[in-house]
């Protein structure tokens, strides 16, 4: 079998897999959703089963034909330890997918927030691709190069601990979006989603709005009224109880609707259920203050920003295969170990 036909044979097994457990999850598939619910909270059924179904998405031919273009197979394989998060379902997928296409072997460590999932997928592979993972909980060793994601105390842990392996390790970041103030009601909705998807656990969910001077945030809180709902989860609700509770006792100002909080401050990370919000001026400047910061930046979303990956208000978490985390190329990485 080619390089290219072995590539996108698992691809397609993948997609098939991912399809079936976001539309159509069988018994077995329930059981194993149940069972990463248990471990983590945070993973309900509609998460796992929406974000399998945009990763189904995502592996369509056309696209598995333009991410991989004619990548070529290792001629020497090499083992890679993936350190996984667990922050949203299949936070970890994409490495993998880009290890195992670039003909190398996967040493996986998940988070123990999600232990279920990926092992789940991978049992499920022919044999020829499954066989080329190993999963493990214990210190990895072993191994020729490393992918490691984590907060950013972890990550300072992760490069001196992987100092002298070929390395990619991944901090905090999130997304930033940028309103013109002309936006619809459709979009500010698209807007509440690219907030709100996975609870805004994930490094691509929007943390701080950007708002032209005089802009009404009574729109930002109409676009996320749809998601009320996200307040019945237990520990999203005792974010939103504990930070507005924080903003109180501390006299902090802020705007508050029910089930989300809005703060005006700086900072591009915002505590879960809460988004930071600062007034421009002149997008120009804007744009110039955003590059300076873009090592805290996953994307933005709404006006677009030269040298940052941009989309359009919705699309936050619905990046294409060739939308790496923190714009670092892991095909390229793995194929030059």
């Amino acid at each position: 079998m080619s390089d290219s036909k072995t590539q996108k044979e698992l691809l397609k097994h993948c997609s098939q897999i991912l399809e079936r457990l976001g539309h159509h999850p069988n018994t077995q598939d329930l059981e194993v959703q149940e069972k990463a619910r248990a471990y983590n909270s945070w993973f309900t059924l509609p998460n796992i089963q929406q974000a399998s179904q945009q990763w189904a998405a995502a592996l369509q031919p056309e696209a598995i034909d333009q991410w991989l273009q004619e990548q070529p197979l290792a001629s020497a394989p090499k083992t890679v330890a993936l350190v996984l998060a667990g922050n949203i379902p299949w936070v970890g997928l994409h490495d993998l997918l880009a290890v195992l296409v670039s003909g190398h072997k996967a040493l996986v460590k998940c988070s123990s927030d999600d232990p279920v999932l990926l092992p789940y997928l991978v049992e499920q592979l022919p044999k020829e691709f499954s066989n080329r993972v190993q999963f493990t909980q214990e210190r990895i060793q072993n191994f020729d190069a490393v992918i490691a994601t984590g907060s950013d105390n972890a990550a300072r842990y992760f490069e001196a601990y992987f100092q002298k392996y070929p390395h990619i390790i991944r901090k905090n970041r999130n997304a930033v979006a940028i309103l013109s103030g002309k936006e619809s009601a459709a979009e500010m909705e698209a807007l509440g989603r690219d907030i709100l998807t996975y609870f805004g656990k994930g490094c691509r969910n929007v943390t701080h709005l950007y708002l032209p001077e005089g802009f009404d945030l009574n729109r930002v809180f109409g676009g996320i009224y749809p998601l009320a709902d996200i307040i019945q989860h237990h520990s999203y609700a005792n974010n939103y109880d504990y930070y507005k509770a924080l903003y109180l006792m501390n006299d902090i100002s802020f705007l508050e609707n029910g089930f989300f909080l809005l703060k005006e401050d700086s900072a591009i990370n915002s505590p879960l259920a809460t988004a930071h919000y600062t007034y421009y001026t002149s997008l120009e400047s804007l744009q110039k203050e955003l590059i300076e910061q873009k090592d805290a930046i996953q994307c933005v979303v709404g006006q677009a920003v030269a040298g940052i990956p941009s989309f359009a208000l919705g699309e936050a978490q619905a990046p294409a295969l060739w939308d790496y985390a923190d714009g670092v190329n892991t095909l390229e990485f793995l194929k030059d170990l």
